[in-house]
């Protein structure tokens, strides 16, 4: 018989009497402080000021956490939430909702690109890097908090969440994760680059396409996360992804065309 891995580990990082912290928490802080790092990185090498970044991150910090929180009750959960509505702002008891983090994003960007110079695609274009290596981190406070699982499977690296059940199941969140890290990877190359030779708004396009294709596949050995049920072959999270991948199909090819011109 197969020995899988047994992940079990505590979601509590660590303790100090009344303040706890999780390691999904640590890995949300640490998608931010890259975020930051990053983005420092990118003004210093193009001459921006640096001292607006901290005002910039705050939008996103707070579209990502509003959106992908009113994403998760109104994708997955309607029926409950608009029954419940007080219990939409629990987001303490857990449910953050990618697509929804997504629009948050880019609203949060509409807000902040109207107080200042730079254009809305330049932003799209250099928080679409960030937000790739910060997924790379969400995903793995998934994992260290054994949810979002994969479905059951019997592959050699197939891993026992023992708070879930005894299944062997796909890591799904490390397979996320990894995905991100690569798009990551290539977002970072395009910037380097050729940023200034492609349409403004491309960079974020190709972000679109490659995350939410990895997500759409993905999904397929993912669990059920909505609370409700239907008969489509699709999951609700690849019916979510397809208008974020036919966007940015379309900006590309529109883009390559204008350019064609």
């Amino acid at each position: 018989m197969m020995d899988f891995f047994v992940w079990d580990i505590d979601p509590l990082f660590i303790s100090f009497g009344f303040l706890k912290i999780r390691w999904y928490g640590l890995m949300f802080a640490s998608a931010f402080i890259s975020s930051y790092v990053l983005m420092s990185w990118m003004y210093q090498r193009e001459n921006q000021n640096t001292e607006e970044i901290d005002d910039l991150l705050w939008y996103v910090a707070i579209g990502t956490i509003v959106g992908a929180r009113l994403g998760h009750c109104l994708f997955y959960d309607p029926a409950y939430y608009l029954g419940h509505p007080l219990k939409i702002l629990a987001f303490w008891e857990g449910g953050l909702a990618s697509h929804g983090g997504i629009i948050g994003i880019v609203f949060g960007l509409y807000l902040y690109q109207r107080r200042v110079t730079q254009s809305y695609a330049w932003f799209l274009d250099r928080v679409a890097v960030v937000c790739a290596l910060g997924g790379t981190f969400i995903r793995l406070g998934n994992f260290f908090n054994s949810e979002i699982v994969g479905i059951p499977a019997t592959v050699p690296w197939a891993v026992i969440f023992r708070r879930i059940d005894l299944l062997p199941r796909h890591p799904v969140q490390l397979y996320e994760s990894i995905s991100y890290f690569f798009i990551f990877l290539l977002l970072l190359t395009l910037y380097i680059t050729v940023k200034d030779k492609i349409r403004p708004g491309v960079i974020f396009a190709t972000s679109l396409v490659a995350v939410f294709t990895a997500r759409f596949f993905l999904e397929f050995v993912k669990t059920q996360q909505s609370g409700y049920s239907h008969e489509s072959w699709m999951s609700t999270g690849q019916w979510l992804s397809i208008p974020f991948l036919l966007a940015g199909l379309c900006y590309i090819v529109f883009s390559c065309c204008r350019k064609a011109e």
